[in-house]
């Protein structure tokens, strides 16, 4: 199509949307985060957002860090249930990440700080479990 110097091209149909889309770190409540006109320009639904991704962080900071299985556990039934563990902390982790993709400052705060409490709270308890592990194991070998 011969079309003069300085002239635009037409646009079809699909591309005559306007999305306005940041690229690069805002502060704000105007931000779309995972759905399209979602938190919707409603500071009580930014806020839920921030909460939301939170969450979803700090559960798939928490999965990813937690033993599930437990001694004796049969084969199939142990590989099943870390494959539906996998399923769920997978989709979680790329909702939090498509959510950062947002470049919301706020979103991103939340994503940080859900992922560093859930490895806090996940690296506790292991280590609480650790503790009492070895506490057992001593008092056995203490009475033998």
């Amino acid at each position: 199509m011969d079309m003069p110097l300085g002239q635009d091209m037409p646009m079809s149909n699909c591309t005559n949307m306007m999305m306005k889309m940041q690229m690069s770190f805002y502060w704000g409540k105007d931000a779309i985060v995972l759905f399209s006109g979602w938190p919707k320009h409603s500071v009580g639904m930014y806020i839920f957002a921030i909460i939301f991704v939170f969450f979803l962080a700090l559960v798939s900071e928490v999965l990813s860090n937690q033993p599930l299985i437990k001694r004796g556990t049969s084969p199939l039934m142990g590989g099943l249930i870390q494959a539906i563990v996998y399923l769920f902390r997978i989709s979680f982790t790329y909702l939090v990440m498509l959510a950062v993709m947002s470049f919301n400052v706020g979103i991103f705060i939340a994503a940080v700080v859900g992922h560093s409490l859930g490895f806090f709270i996940a690296k506790t308890r292991a280590l609480a479990i650790a503790n009492s592990d070895d506490k057992r194991s001593s008092s056995i070998r203490n009475n033998v």
